[in-house]
């Protein structure tokens, strides 16, 4: 079975921080500051539908991340 997405912001908060473990090494301090600071700046927003908006973007937008960085470089010949 798959795991449901997150619909409220502090579940999207740890949805999106277990997501960075699929992140090379490297990466994964500055995409864990970006979302702790995206989490902040928005702790007051209270517009349900401003919030599954941001939900779903942040959804998506860690879903290119993540096809991003599962590329692999092109091979030397």
């Amino acid at each position: 079975m798959f795991p449901q997405l997150p619909k409220t912001p502090l579940r999207l908060y740890i949805y999106l921080l277990r997501k960075t473990r699929l992140l090379p090494k490297e990466a994964q301090p500055y995409y864990r500051n970006y979302i702790r600071q995206n989490f902040k700046q928005h702790a007051d927003e209270d517009d349900p539908e401003n919030i599954k908006i941001m939900i779903s973007t942040a959804i998506s937008d860690m879903d290119w991340l993540l096809a991003k960085y599962s590329k692999r470089p092109p091979e030397s010949l």
